[in-house]
């Protein structure tokens, strides 16, 4: 087993280098930092201004296989992955939004994970009633409804809410806000702005994972094993979790793994709407702002957490179904 996530650590890291490469190049042709000056100021001097990109490594007019070995020998010997057209450092900026993405996102999606497995199992041993038949009408409409909408929607609840019972429970704009006097102030305050972008993701991931596991979960419930274990005198409850839930987790664990790796540069609408300054909003920033470095960094990223979670889905794998262990 060790000998097969080595090979296969191996393969992707050639992948990840190969696409890191590719958006370097495809950046630095198709992003111009030239273009966010205002050249109709007469004051500006285009001669300086190409000299302190040619010195930031991205100025358009030198080579971009040049720049490309600048680049990279910057990131092989200090970890310098550049800095952005107006100056500010890649490291820093990516540094300090990777942990906001991670307090705004992670407990979201591990909401929804576990909110959706157990509820699309529940669902798939009730199925036909009328309690299957309400979760499924309430997941198609979460499911159908834009994330920026579900969002808005949730802000308009969470302020009438407040209205009417004449408080402030619910803060959602920003990370942080106005903090109390009191103890543990800080962290409440924090609790406070994260609820509702957490109750945004996670009903959306809630919905979508409940009808994945929903049809595995109808597929191994009529399967021989369990009807076997059934026969043998095994209890209901017992054969659903030991054998049929266990088995329809196969495919899940490979969709969870993948879904944790890209959710960090998914969420930039939930993140914009409700002011996180994370690494969704700055790739989307990256983009617009002709900010080559900045958009080769989140795309490395990007790569990092799909290698990871490759890997994961790996182990997963292993440690769900005994056979890939045995082989």
């Amino acid at each position: 087993m060790l000998v097969y996530l080595i090979r296969r650590l191996l393969n992707y890291c050639i992948l990840l280098i190969i696409a890191i490469t590719l958006a370097y190049v495809i950046a630095s042709v198709a992003l111009n930092p030239l273009a966010i000056f205002d050249w109709t100021n007469p004051s500006i001097d285009r001669a300086s201004v190409l000299r302190t990109l040619s010195n930031y490594n991205i100025n358009p007019e030198d080579p971009v296989f040049t720049r490309f070995a600048n680049w990279l020998g910057n990131i092989v010997t200090s970890w310098d992955w550049g800095k952005t057209p107006k100056g500010a450092s890649i490291n820093e900026e990516v540094s300090v939004r990777i942990w906001v993405s991670i307090r705004l996102i992670i407990i979201g999606t591990f909401l929804g994970m576990a909110g959706g497995v157990a509820l699309g199992a529940w669902s798939a041993v009730r199925k036909g009633t009328l309690t299957d038949k309400s979760i499924s009408v309430l997941a198609l409409i979460f499911i159908s409804t834009p994330p920026m909408v579900l969002a808005v929607v949730l802000q308009i609840l969470a302020v009438k809410f407040n209205l009417a019972t004449n408080t402030n429970f619910f803060e959602f704009i920003g990370e942080t806000g106005n903090m109390g006097s009191y103890p543990g102030a800080a962290l409440v305050d924090r609790l406070q702005h994260l609820l509702l972008p957490t109750l945004s993701l996670s009903l959306m991931n809630i919905a979508t994972y409940s009808r994945y596991q929903r049809n595995l979960m109808l597929d191994t419930l009529g399967a021989d094993y369990v009807r076997t274990a059934r026969a043998k005198g095994l209890r209901k409850g017992k054969a659903v979790s030991k054998h049929a839930l266990r088995n329809a987790m196969i495919p899940m664990v490979t969709y969870f793994a993948f879904a944790v790796a890209t959710v960090f540069l998914g969420a930039a609408i939930t993140e914009q709407l409700f002011g996180w300054h994370g690494l969704g909003v700055y790739g989307v920033q990256s983009i617009t702002g002709q900010d080559i470095n900045g958009t080769v960094c989140v795309v490395a990223f990007s790569g990092v957490c799909v290698l990871a979670g490759a890997l994961l889905s790996d182990i997963l794998v292993a440690a769900v179904d005994p056979r890939v262990r045995t082989n």
